[in-house]
């Protein structure tokens, strides 16, 4: 075969176009059509499925504010006053019963209980209780619900992230934003339906990795993965023309690939070539709006004063928190915004003063923000790490020091906006603040609680892949009944 004609033929264009190719297709015609993913119906103008949402939606986006690391509940926002007397003690046994506990904390002699060393005081009409590192939330606790029973199969980061970004434990299925970019596509037809924003830590442990995964797509369209937003000058790769490109020409180079890629379109039926030719022209549209996101300059001094000093820096949380308002502002149907450090082994105390200085005042902005303009009546804000902290010590315990160990029996979660009660505690555990006494909330039930505020049945948003009909919430979960307003 002539060497030119030999790289232009592939083996696919071969079996394709040959009589051998007509007998391939007619043998898979007999396989189990189940094998093979639903070719689901799009709305055009959103790019999300025809018939979503099922019902009338409280929110219309959701910005998730996930703590990556685990932030310690019990010196935060579940108070037990009871502890003080218990400091030192070996944790009972008839408390642990025989759980699971991590390899970190298995082979220490005792397990002794360190009650939080910070105060506590009671916030707002309802008198929720909170600690003295979070003085900015007890101006929104009227405005959140705060939920005190969150519980998680997982007891590592990397199982127990994954599982409560994307319903699953193991890699591979797609994030929440995904599923909600899939099912009800954009608002915006310049900016990406789902946004991803990761924050510098506060603390100096922070050697927990984030994986791009937790924001992929999975078995979903690719065009329904995460849009990561970095700091500084280039905050999203690739997207400025390259030297010596205009515009004009940067044009007509889309136009003839995207007709290249309708010819091998048609040719094949790859719905990723779509995605293609969709993700080439909304690059070329974020040229003019990212950059017009990311200016600040027009923001009042008030507006930074609310977030705190940190909100001029780009990159912090802070600043971060700002942005996440500017996208839903500008209609972005779901942000998430990462941030770590909260993983406090040892030094506690330290650590998570320095992560609650850098974080409270820009979340309680945050609310308060959208509710000045109208905003947190449709956008669902929610507030959490991946699982919690035990009540007994890792390592050495003094009276000024100690550190917490991972902790998936029971942990806090706080939710604000559209579909969410406001100022309510649901939820009760018990006086070590180690199992969960009244109101469990398991991972899968938060996940239903969201869509169920965006207007879809957890149960009815399904793709097909594989012979399988998955969705986020896998085959569980129930929205929380006392959350939804």
């Amino acid at each position: 075969m002539d060497n030119e004609l030999g790289l232009a033929v592939t083996r696919r264009h071969f079996f394709a176009r040959t009589s051998t190719g007509i007998g391939i297709a007619a043998l898979a015609s007999l396989l189990d059509p189940r094998l093979f993913a639903d070719e689901a119906e799009i709305d055009p103008r959103t790019g999300g499925l025809v018939g979503l949402p099922h019902f009338a939606p409280k929110a219309k986006r959701v910005i998730y504010l996930h703590q990556s690391g685990a932030p310690s509940q019990i010196d935060l926002f579940d108070y037990k006053p009871k502890l003080l007397a218990e400091q030192g003690k070996d944790l009972p046994d008839s408390v642990r019963n025989g759980q699971r506990i991590t390899g970190m904390t298995s082979g220490q002699k005792s397990l002794p209980v360190a009650p939080s060393i910070f105060k506590f005081s009671q916030h707002g009409e309802a008198g929720a209780w909170l600690s003295e590192l979070l003085p900015h939330h007890g101006k929104i606790v009227d405005d959140i619900c705060l939920i005190k029973t969150m519980n998680t199969e997982a007891i590592n980061h990397d199982p127990a992230i994954t599982f409560i970004q994307t319903g699953s434990q193991q890699p591979g299925r797609a994030s929440m934003g995904s599923w909600v970019s899939y099912g009800l596509g954009s608002e915006n037809q310049n900016l990406p339906a789902f946004v991803v924003l990761i924050s510098q830590a506060n603390a100096l442990n922070v050697d927990q990795p984030l994986f791009s995964r937790l924001w992929g797509s999975g078995f979903l369209p690719s065009n329904h993965q995460g849009v990561r937003f970095r700091a500084g000058n280039d905050p999203v790769l690739y997207l400025a023309d390259p030297p010596g490109i205009d515009k004009s020409t940067r044009r007509r180079m889309l136009d003839t690939i995207a007709s290249l890629n309708h010819i091998e379109a048609q040719a094949y039926g790859d719905p990723e070539i779509e995605t293609r030719i969709t993700q080439y022209e909304m690059a070329y549209r974020m040229q003019t709006s990212v950059p017009d996101l990311m200016d600040l300059s027009k923001e009042p001094d008030s507006i930074f004063e609310m977030y705190g000093p940190d909100s001029r820096k780009p990159g912090t949380y802070a600043a971060n928190c700002l942005l996440a308002r500017r996208l839903a502002e500008r209609n972005v149907r779901f942000v998430q915004l990462y941030h770590r450090g909260w993983d406090q082994h040892s030094d506690l105390p330290r650590d998570l003063a320095l992560q609650c200085k850098g974080t409270d005042q820009a979340s309680a902005a945050l609310v308060l923000d959208l509710k000045q303009r109208g905003l947190l009546d449709d956008t669902l804000v929610i507030w959490g790490g991946e699982f919690g902290r035990t009540v007994y010590c890792q390592g050495e315990l003094t009276p000024a020091n100690y550190g917490r160990d991972h902790h998936p029996r029971c942990f806090t979660v706080w939710m604000a906006g559209g579909g969410i009660k406001r100022g309510i505690t649901i939820g009760e555990t018990d006086d070590y603040c180690y199992n969960v006494v009244s109101d469990p909330v398991p991972v899968h039930d938060l996940q239903a609680t969201v869509l169920q505020c965006l207007g879809i049945d957890h149960k009815r948003l399904t793709f097909k892949f594989q012979g399988r009909h998955f969705r986020l919430t896998d085959v569980a979960g129930n929205a929380v009944a006392k959350a939804l307003a």
